[in-house]
């Protein structure tokens, strides 16, 4: 992950329109060659002449479809808005200084292979510097299909999912997908090396674009995480949900490993934790990616055909895609429509294994289904039609719309042969397609998905479905995790994250315990009474004055335990003696703490640290904690600062949490406190930059509150070149 790049004006961070919709664009590189990317530009370019002048620029000379080429920009007769770059990277700097001069707004630079980072960092800063919006360099380009803007290679079908890729190929493939399910693209930006428009302005301008109902992403390079959660909280209430793809990332470095929350916060991570508090969707491929969005677009507009325009700004919002007319619960109920008992049983074990409830029928929605079927049929859930849909078509309506409004079913999906009909037996084309209407029609009518599951691929039935929103999926696997992402989405009340207070005068330097310990008791976290000793006779002093039983720890030891740091309930001077011998042979420390036992009963010990993530800031992890922490890995993370309520969240979403809230009949811990304890660290972490980990482990947390046991930190850059102190 790259730092952020310098912000840009805001007067052009506010919009986009002259990358999405210019009244008039330059190709600089055009050719006549069909096998150059210059060709693809131009040609699509010219597409677009009806909404917006063309100028095709190659200073050989030439023309294609009867426009010429200009030699240069300055021969333009009036200043470009927009002008792609697609020249030789040791051209392109002097194309884009042409084009300033000439009063250009945007570049669109799909030149790869150019320029030096820092050569980049330049062109991208002389761009900004006169107002101007930068996209790439080595990008695949732009298309909005509302504007009849396609500024890139290959075909994007219209339709009504936006998607902003830092890969082309994978562009691509998701818009094939898209058109074999009657689907397409509203808008398309290829980010490239992200110089100036990064995923986060992409993603603002598709909130803001009325076509666009369901957003895509696939983002390698977060840049500034924070405001890209910011935008997927905005898309989120805006009721366009946000499905992203990324990539993992390496293994902790050393560094981070130096502690237990840099072995238990990955970046990927990270990623997930921010998608769930933002309403966003972490998917991991194109064919996922593209289920879900035709599930969410369900009964939401037709899926094909003229996009509409956005609607004025007096006419009420759309209706949100992010949630069905009739909301989905996060384990949706589901009814099962099967041509077979096989296949309607193995999709109710498909649905069950995603999330989703198969639930029994109560006796009048029984009842009501027998009054459909032939007798022997299965009126259960699912429903076995057997025969009955061969024998009449219109069963397949009747029954659908019987279950989509019988109240107690958040979607029905049917499985199996419908759509295949017209296949076998041409003559039922002409019918097969009148119920396929029927079928949207109690879908829209009931406000509730259908999803229809068929071997069959591509006949007049399922090209009326498709058209009229009604996801299509060859295999039943699909139409679950699409359900099963769409009702998780429904299920988020994102907020945005946190603003970060500022940096606190104070600034830490060492990780010691010690001082690690001061500061967290700065921010009203607790720690038993301590005393800090070099020598045996010293900790015999400090002991009385601490009292026994006590623990003596060893300092510098990024895992104590393991190291042999920690003795524990030393009664006696004796004990204390011995422990002490032991524990400088075993660690040869320098420095140890001799401290107060805790022991309160029905204690839980939990973890709790702050990493600096490079593009997201701090994130903060929470889990079961103490020795155990790595074995279990049952941890959450959120961006800090937190909230009182989002603490608490929190811990109530990590599989241990009966633990915490009354395990067969102990009292639970005071979960309040807990919280309260995970804010005041995740406000201690984001006031101290300096820090890059800090870490209690372990937090008991009690019903009578909580109390930290042990605390270290990590220095961005510890004093002296040393390694860090614990």
């Amino acid at each position: 992950m790259t730092p952020a790049p310098e912000p840009c004006p805001p007067a052009a961070a506010a919009s986009l329109t002259s990358l999405f919709d210019p009244r008039s664009v330059a190709v600089v590189g055009a050719s006549a060659n069909p096998e150059k990317w210059g060709y693809w530009l131009a040609s699509g370019a010219l597409a677009g002449r009806a909404r917006r002048t063309v100028h095709l620029i190659n200073h050989r000379g030439g023309e294609l479809s009867g426009v010429p080429f200009l030699p240069d920009l300055g021969a333009l007769p009036e200043p470009p808005e927009q002008v792609v770059v697609a020249v030789p990277p040791s051209q392109v700097r002097a194309v884009v200084a042409e084009g300033l001069a000439a009063g250009a707004r945007c570049f669109t630079v799909i030149t790869s292979g150019g320029p030096a980072p820092e050569a980049e960092a330049e062109l991208s800063s002389l761009v900004r510097a006169h107002g101007a919006r930068l996209l790439g360099p080595n990008c695949m380009g732009v298309v909005d299909t509302t504007s009849d803007l396609r500024l890139s290679w290959g075909d994007f079908p219209a339709g009504q999912v936006g998607l902003v890729s830092q890969s082309g190929n994978l562009a691509l493939e998701i818009g094939r997908l898209l058109a074999r399910a009657g689907q397409g693209f509203s808008r398309f930006v290829s980010l490239g090396n992200q110089r100036d428009i990064d995923a986060a302005d992409a993603l603002e301008a598709l909130v803001r674009h009325g076509p666009t109902r369901v957003v895509a992403a696939y983002v390698e390079d977060f840049r500034d995480g924070r405001r890209l959660a910011r935008a997927l909280a905005a898309a989120h209430a805006a009721g366009k949900p946000v499905l992203l793809l990324t990539v993992g990332r390496a293994a902790a470095s050393a560094r981070a490993a130096a502690s237990h929350t840099g072995a238990l916060v990955s970046p990927r991570a990270t990623v997930e934790a921010v998608c769930r508090d933002a309403g966003a969707l972490l998917l991991d491929t194109a064919g996922e990616v593209v289920d879900t969005a035709l599930c969410l677009l369900g009964a939401h507009g037709r899926a094909t055909g003229p996009v509409p325009a956005p609607p004025p700004a007096t006419a009420p919002p759309p209706r949100p895609v992010a949630q069905f007319p009739a909301p989905l619960q996060p384990r949706p109920t589901v009814a099962v429509v099967g041509d077979s008992g096989g296949q309607g049983a193995l999709a109710a074990d498909a649905f069950a294994a995603r999330g989703a409830d198969v639930p029994a029928f109560s006796a009048a929605t029984a009842e009501a289904v027998a009054a459909l079927l032939p007798p022997g049929a299965g009126c259960g859930n699912p429903v076995d039609l057997a025969g009955a849909g061969e024998a009449d078509l219109a069963t397949y309506a009747r029954l659908t719309r019987t279950l989509l409004t019988c109240g107690e079913a958040d979607a029905v999906v049917l499985t199996g042969y419908f759509g295949d009909y017209a296949t076998d037996a041409p003559d039922r084309a002409a019918r097969e397609t009148e119920i396929a209407r029927e079928l949207a029609t109690a879908a829209e009518d009931s406000g509730r998905p259908l999803l229809v599951h068929t071997m069959a691929r591509d006949t007049p039935a399922l090209a009326v479905l498709r058209q009229r929103g009604v996801p299509v999926y060859e295999r039943i696997e699909q139409a679950a995790a699409a359900l099963s992402g769409a009702a998780r989405l429904s299920a988020t009340r994102p907020g945005p994250p946190l603003p970060l207070p500022p940096p606190s005068p104070r600034r830490l330097l060492t990780g010691d315990y010690e001082t690690t310990r001061d500061l967290l008791c700065s921010y009203g976290l607790t720690f038993p009474a301590a005393e800090f000793v070099r020598s045996a006779d010293e900790a015999v002093a400090a002991a009385h004055r601490v009292g026994f039983p006590l623990a003596l720890k060893a300092m510098g030891l990024a895992h104590k335990t393991e190291a042999g740091g920690v003795a524990l309930g030393l009664a006696d001077e004796t004990a204390l003696r011995a422990a002490f011998a032991r524990m400088a042979t075993a660690t040869g420390a320098h420095r140890y703490a001799v401290e107060a036992m805790a022991t309160p009963p029905y204690a839980v010990e939990l973890i709790a640290g702050v990493r600096r993530d490079p593009a997201f800031g701090p994130v903060l992890m929470a889990g079961i904690g103490g020795v155990r922490a790595e074995l279990l890995a049952d941890t959450a993370l959120a961006l800090a600062p937190l909230t009182p309520d989002h603490a608490r969240d929190l811990l109530l979403s990590l599989r241990h949490a009966p633990l915490l809230t009354g395990w067969r009949g102990t009292p639970a811990v005071d979960l309040d406190a807990a919280a309260t304890a995970l804010c005041a660290l995740s406000h201690c972490a984001t006031e101290h930059p300096e820090l890059t980990d800090i870490e209690i482990n372990p937090l008991l947390t009690h019903p009578g509150g909580t109390v930290a046991l042990d605390a270290a930190a990590v220095l961005a850059v510890p004093p002296c070149g040393a390694a860090p102190c614990h």
